[in-house]
């Protein structure tokens, strides 16, 4: 309220706009807050002097209370040729052109006031002098009915707006998921059919919607409208393989309902619903004779050229693979306490929590018991291995590569790691070797048989 009064004390309109609008309509809290107004971005700048103007779009960002709030002026939208973001934006004084512009009706209504009247915002005429003008929520294209009927409907033309901005299509997936939205019928028809746009989109912003669906209370849901749209034949051609693979888990169901099983029983952890989605994603590719031998290989790979498509973060895009290549494991009673040690330092102590969660949900996916396999027995044993502070690597050696040239005289390099690295294989059979005159003794003989 501060932000529109300082814009309509100045005479300008101001508005509330966009998803804020919808969510408030809905009862949810916001995440941000956007205004719109007929102020240009430098006269916005003039009222709000500590405002940061974003981008060419028109897009001041004024910050208060440590939160963030758009103010956007009204504009018009030009020349799409690219089906990915406007070329060229004409900023306008018209309300009612600006919500046109926008993506589905629920996200087309504003709340607020012209102070100097005019039929473009729908707003009453201007107030007083020292009154506070009059606000109204404008809605020109029914969006509070379709937010009461929890229904996605495209603003007006749905192939033209998706083909203005092809993002919108995954958007709408994303939007359905989260809010619990059914699509109108004309809307979802578009999506079908203008479908291999999303090619176009860059992958960050492909990743940005999809981390959302995946976010979502049931991110089968969105998941399931991607592949039924034809969206996901174009975002992961990988992924959309897994439909009609047949597999021995959950007896009418696929590969694909696998996923989306395992998914949907992950804890809602960004790493790991990513490497659920992402899983069996080799399937397709090693199915042989009903078996799929080698798919964490393959998957594993497959997985990190997916993700550097979609532009992840390479520590994630590593973390992801990772945990697709380990997630086959096969704990047996009889292991020993230094097989024990051997998988915490496979698979690093970082990883475990989140390799636990994801097969005990792709266990849910198959239709068992989530810690089936002896991971309960696997789980209380790493503890207590831990709890020991083993040595899983050469850091946590009494000795380093620094113990070895002094002593040896051997130079810095590969063969240096190498007897560092037989160390730790020794010290991980039997940690009372992690000593270091011990270790100088084994390291000696290492030496001594490279000569």
């Amino acid at each position: 309220m501060d932000l529109l009064r300082t814009l309509w004390t100045a005479g300008h309109a101001a508005y509330v706009v966009g998803g804020s609008l919808r969510d408030t309509l809905l009862g949810r809290e916001p995440v941000d807050w956007d205004l719109a107004t007929d102020a240009l971005p430098e006269q916005t700048l003039e009222l709000f002097p500590d405002a940061v103007y974003e981008n060419r779009f028109g897009t001041v960002v004024v910050r208060r209370r440590r939160r963030e709030y758009a103010i956007t002026t009204f504009r018009t939208d030009h020349d799409y040729a690219d089906f990915r973001r406007p070329h060229r934006v004409e900023f306008g004084t018209s309300l009612d052109a600006d919500l046109g512009r926008r993506d589905f009706t629920v996200n087309a209504m504003a709340w607020g006031a012209n102070p100097g009247g005019g039929s473009a915002s729908g707003a009453a005429s201007g107030p007083e002098p020292g009154a506070e003008p009059r606000t109204a929520l404008i809605d020109p294209f029914g969006g509070r009915v379709d937010v009461a009927a929890r229904t996605l409907r495209a603003v007006g033309e749905p192939l033209a707006r998706f083909e203005e901005d092809a993002l919108r299509m995954v958007r709408a997936v994303r939007l359905a998921t989260t809010l619990g939205f059914s699509m109108e019928p004309a809307t979802l028809a578009a999506i079908r059919e203008r479908a291999p746009l999303v090619a176009h989109l860059s992958g960050e912003r492909i990743a940005a919607e999809l981390a959302k669906i995946l976010d979502a209370e049931r991110p089968s849901v969105g998941l399931r409208l991607l592949a039924d749209t034809g969206l996901l034949d174009h975002i992961s051609p990988e992924l959309a393989a897994q439909r009609g693979v047949v597999q021995n888990k959950i007896e009418g169901e696929d590969l694909w309902d696998h996923t989306l099983r395992t998914v949907d029983a992950t804890p809602p952890h960004p790493i790991v619903r990513l490497a659920a989605l992402v899983h069996d994603i080799g399937k397709p590719a090693t199915q042989a004779d009903g078996h799929f031998y080698g798919h964490e290989t393959v998957g594993a790979e497959q997985a990190r050229k997916m993700l550097e498509r979609l532009n992840e973060p390479r520590a994630v895009t590593e973390r992801v693979a990772h945990l697709v290549r380990q997630h086959m494991f096969k704990y047996e009673e009889g292991w020993s306490d230094t097989a024990v040690r051997r998988f915490i330092g496979k698979v690093g102590r970082d990883a475990l929590d989140e390799l636990f969660a994801l097969r005990e949900a792709d266990n849910i996916g198959s239709g068992v018991a989530p810690t089936a396999d002896g991971l309960d027995e696997l789980r209380a044993r790493i503890a207590a291995e831990l709890a020991s502070g083993p040595v899983l690597d050469r850091y946590a050696l009494a000795i380093d590569g620094n113990d070895l040239i002094v002593e040896f005289g051997l130079n810095p390099g590969p063969h240096l790691g190498r007897i560092l690295d037989a160390l730790v294989e020794r010290v991980i059979e039997d940690p009372a070797l992690n000593d270091a005159p011990a270790l100088l003794m084994l390291a000696r003989d290492l030496v001594a048989g490279d000569r």
